[in-house]
């Protein structure tokens, strides 16, 4: 245990690396101290307000636009003013803190990079500050690295991409930092962290301290985040609205929130993105014990038809009424080795996916990998020909049902294995302390875990049937996951799979797929096997 008893009231839960008392200096801990306890009633308070709208949800009810938010949604105003470097963002790539990876994303010719503290991240502390590390490097004009196995040295080019932060979202906690004997909010932590030490540098560079908000639920939540912001900012005597903000609406509650999460960060947001993903596992969760609302198969559930045609459509409507970006999300298809037909297979279908955006409307969009940053810049420079396109409006209102109505589709065998063989290697190599895994010519993410394993949730408590016949049970997901893991074994190898975290994965994937209570998130059990 390494104490930071030299700030009142802070306690540091864990042995620190080389360069750790860069990032957790006394100023940088007091600060953080400071917005703990400020704003942890606050977002405690909304935690159980998650719960008690859940419990409605549960009962019956259905998610809807707000009565009394409707003055804001009919009423005439815009956000506030949009960076330069922040007005064409055509091509973001994303990923984790890596040293690495932050170098090769910031040099791979996409206009942003969305680095990761949160889905595509696994937050060991090493991570966490090591990340914390890497940014401040780039933000202060020092990093690179030496790879020390193959001796290639990695240095960032002239026109980097432009940087974003995501930290974690309100329902994570950073366990190693104690406030008072509290644990601090994971997002307190990233954000805080991060802002301290780099916003002054990324403003003097002609940049500034922007972000992407993840799982939001409510405009309530974004409130909160606003009045971080401005507390952060008198904090360190930087001017209100410096700060700029892109929230991901990843949860069904938000999407029925936009205009209202707009309004309350109207001084220091930018943008909407469709965090797509999270999305379809929001609207699985939310709509769980509701029989009329049970997905099929996870590939069956795509962008541009049913609930998520509705729901990108809104977006934009809502962010270009507003004068804010609507981006479009991540295509999950990463490149494909030694295998031309599968490649271009993989390709088409990004490229299918980002002219759907386009011309639906977006802004701009994500990619995974850096090799399809030109597939995604050859689509938006083609059919928007400008920075943004903040003039095009999707025709036609959408309604509660809309963004209700639920895929057709099937149920399957192989579908159920999928979702078996995704979600117990995402958690393994998550416990290893890796966020983003390359899983059969995708790149997963937690929120992919996390549909795999509700989607088996739901079908069980629902009786679901397959295509041909079969109900689904606990008892059948557990053969078919004795089964898919002694396949896996063999292929990967014993000495491999029982050096792994398998059991623990095993473990942690049965009791959040099988188990009687939904867990909210399977990473709050997981991090107790990760700190």
């Amino acid at each position: 245990m390494a104490s930071a008893s030299f700030v009142r009231g802070v306690d540091i839960i864990h042995e620190n690396g080389p360069r750790y008392e860069e990032i957790l200096s006394a100023g940088a801990l007091a600060f953080i101290a400071d917005l703990h306890r400020a704003f942890e009633p606050e977002r405690r308070r909304l935690i159980d307000y998650r719960v008690a709208r859940q419990k409605k949800w549960n009962a019956g009810a259905l998610p809807d636009f707000l009565e009394e938010t409707a003055e804001i949604r009919a009423s005439d105003w815009k956000v506030g003013s949009i960076p330069a470097d922040l007005q064409d963002r055509r091509v973001e790539i994303t990923g984790p803190t890596d040293r690495k990876m932050v170098i090769n994303a910031l040099n791979c010719g996409a206009n942003v990079f969305m680095t990761d503290f949160e889905d595509a991240n696994a937050p060991s502390w090493s991570n966490m500050i090591e990340g914390q590390l890497n940014l401040y490097d780039f933000a202060h004009g020092k990093l690179e690295f030496t790879d020390p196995r193959s001796g290639k040295h990695y240095a960032i080019g002239e026109n980097p991409a432009v940087l974003l932060v995501r930290p974690r979202g309100w329902h994570l906690l950073e366990e190693h930092m104690l406030v008072d004997g509290e644990p601090v909010a994971g997002g307190i932590f990233d954000f805080g962290l991060y802002f301290y030490h780099n916003a002054k540098a990324q403003m003097a560079r002609g940049s500034g301290p922007y972000f992407y908000l993840p799982k939001l639920e409510s405009h309530l939540e974004a409130r909160l985040w606003d009045s971080v912001f401005v507390a952060a900012q008198k904090a360190l005597g930087i001017d209100k609205g410096s700060i700029k903000a892109t929230v991901l609406i990843e949860t069904l509650p938000a999407a029925f929130e936009m205009d209202e999460i707009l309004f309350e960060m109207r001084d220091h947001i930018v943008g909407l993105n469709c965090g797509r993903w999270d999305y379809i596992f929001s609207a699985i969760k939310t709509l769980r014990n509701n029989p009329d609302y049970v997905m099929p198969n996870r590939a069956q559930i795509v962008m541009g038809e049913a609930f998520l045609g509705a729901y990108a459509r809104l977006l934009v409507q809502t962010c270009h009424n507003r004068g804010a970006y609507a981006m479009g999300g991540m295509a999950a298809q990463i490149p494909v080795k030694n295998d031309e037909a599968a490649n271009d297979a993989a390709f088409a279908k990004v490229r299918a996916d980002k002219e759907r955006e386009a011309n639906v409307g977006h802004d701009g969009t994500w990619v995974a990998h850096p090799g399809l940053v030109p597939v995604a810049a050859e689509v938006f420079n083609r059919l928007m020909p400008g920075p943004n396109q903040l003039d095009q409006m999707p025709d036609g209102e959408i309604s509660q049902m809309d963004l209700l109505e639920i895929h057709e589709g099937t149920i399957t065998e192989e579908g159920l294995r999928e979702n078996i063989r995704v979600g117990v290697q995402y958690i393994e190599a998550w416990l290893g302390g890796r966020g983003a895994v390359p899983l059969y010519n995708l790149m997963e993410d937690a929120a992919t875990a996390e549909i795999s394993r509700a989607q088996i949730w739901q079908w069980i408590r629902h009786g679901a049937k397959t295509d041909d016949g079969k109900i689904v049970t606990s008892d059948w997901a557990n053969k078919l996951l004795e089964e898919e893991m002694a396949d896996l074994r063999n292929i990967i190898g014993a000495e491999t799979y029982d050096k792994g975290n398998f059991a623990d994965a095993i473990q942690i994937f049965t009791d959040v797929s099988l188990g009687e209570d939904f867990s909210t998130f399977l990473t709050l059990p997981a991090y107790d096997l990760i700190k």
